[in-house]
């Protein structure tokens, strides 16, 4: 197998070279899967590789939500052409690999305790296959000293290599600690490139050139860039809480939000500046820094505050809702909403469904990824359309941002409804009067404008 750790930049400097590299992906969900179309879009021979079976069936019939038009025109075709594949045999894989990418996340449960196993698991089982020569990339977000302390130890023991003689290892994240968007290409990403060793850190930096086309930042630091990172998710949670604030404020005052940040020239595509429940799609990381400032003995108060601040965000999107359908002359007990969005398990989205649901809310969920119900003890069902999670419903809620849902025929989905129909945008998709002008009734986060 060829030997990555030493990998020579004449080796991959065109299309046909790379494919005699196999790719594997560890974690087909979204950051996963943007990563292997990028590799397979670059020439890699890649596998993605998950433990989710059903997930591993929806990505092989090409069910992938989260990418948009161009990015999954390119997934179809590297699945077409069969440079890119899907598996739930991590062991066969990994053993035939050249380059390794880990993209499982910890995760974080209703307590707020957070659980490494996941990542742990995977390290231990790609040490114990993985060959001499394989480059491992590490691409989920992580806590302080994760990297050093779990993922290159586990490796270590569980493979009998050392990192940077015998593999290589490196922590990979967006410079500015997320995505921008749900779809964005890694090619369109400022990376950030982190490895304790040069071997690593040069190899890593030659691989990942294949794929992007923006200039890369690295470091000798593991931890630096673990707290880059998380700094950066701490200033997006933090800069949310503040939108989501003053947008409560506006809905008081009877006042747009929206025309309010057109006075101030401000870019409405900015997502620091639209109000949301999704505030808790950094939760991870802000539980990460939180526990690294108190195993320091450091206190971080206005992270700390922002977290409650967007919690309390998905209270106030249910209060609307009711409010809403109060206007309509029908109570939120019994009422049927059709909930369009990704509501994925540990989601802001999943977490007001689930309140919702406990107010005796009949649900009907739609969600573009063709995720089915991931909990059993939901009421609620995930439906293959638009339409028939619409049909019958009395409001529809849309949780999350996705460009179908601003296309939508508004006309055809209110006359398969229950009236007096209503929309309630907690994502900032519709424009307001257009969707009055369809006959529905209207209310979203910060919208507090006055009716003539």
């Amino acid at each position: 197998m060829p030997d990555v750790l030493h990998l020579k930049a004449e080796e991959i400097d065109t299309v046909e070279k790379r494919g005699k590299y196999h790719v594997c992906i560890v974690g087909c969900k979204q950051q996963g899967v943007l990563y292997a179309v990028a590799f397979a879009e670059a020439g890699f021979k890649v596998v993605c590789v998950d433990a989710d079976q059903s997930l591993v069936r929806s990505l092989i019939k090409g069910r992938n939500g989260f990418l948009e038009q161009e990015l999954g025109s390119k997934y179809k075709n590297a699945v077409t052409s069969g440079i890119l594949s899907f598996t739930d045999d991590l062991k066969s894989v990994v053993a035939q690999s050249d380059i390794i990418v880990l993209s499982p996340m910890v995760k974080v449960d209703e307590k707020k305790t957070l659980d490494s196993s996941n990542v742990e698991n995977s390290c231990k089982q790609i040490g114990a296959m993985m060959q001499q020569g394989a480059l491992v990339l590490y691409v989920g977000v992580v806590g302080f000293g994760f990297m050093e302390g779990v993922v290159k130890e586990k490796l270590e023991s569980s493979s009998g290599f050392k990192a940077g003689d015998n593999f290589g290892l490196a922590y990979v994240q967006a410079q500015n600690g997320e995505w921008e968007g749900a779809v964005d290409a890694v090619d369109n990403q400022e990376l950030m490139i982190a490895a304790n060793d040069r071997a690593s850190l040069d190899a890593a930096s030659l691989v990942l050139s294949a794929i992007t086309k923006k200039k890369m930042k690295v470091t000798m630091s593991f931890r630096a860039a673990e707290l880059a990172t998380l700094f950066a998710l701490a200033r997006k949670d933090v800069s949310k809480a503040l939108t989501n604030e003053l947008a409560v404020l506006c809905e008081k005052a009877q006042v747009d939000y929206i025309e309010i940040l057109k006075l101030l020239n401000v870019d409405l595509q900015g997502s620091d500046y639209v109000p949301g429940i999704d505030g808790q799609k950094n939760k991870i990381g802000i539980h990460l820094l939180l526990e690294c400032a108190e195993n320091l003995g450091a206190k971080l108060r206005l992270p700390e505050l922002a977290e409650h601040v967007n919690d309390d965000m998905i209270k106030h999107a249910v209060n609307l809702t009711q409010a809403t359908l109060r206007s309509c002359g029908k109570t939120l007990r019994r009422a049927r909403i059709a909930v369009l969005g990704v509501t994925s398990a540990g989601t802001s989205s999943e977490a007001f469904v689930r309140m919702l649901e406990m107010k005796g809310v009949r649900i009907k969920l739609y969600d573009s990824r063709g995720v089915r119900n991931e909990r059993s003890d939901s009421t609620y069902v995930s439906k293959r359309s638009v339409v028939e999670a619409v049909e019958n419903s009395d409001c529809i809620v849309v949780v999350t941002a996705e460009d179908q849902f601003k296309n939508l025929n508004l006309k055809n989905l209110r006359s398969v409804m229950r009236t007096p129909a209503a929309i309630v945008d907690l994502a900032g998709v519709f424009d307001s009067r257009r969707v009055e002008s369809e006959g529905f009734i209207y209310r979203g986060l910060g919208r507090g404008f006055e009716r003539e």
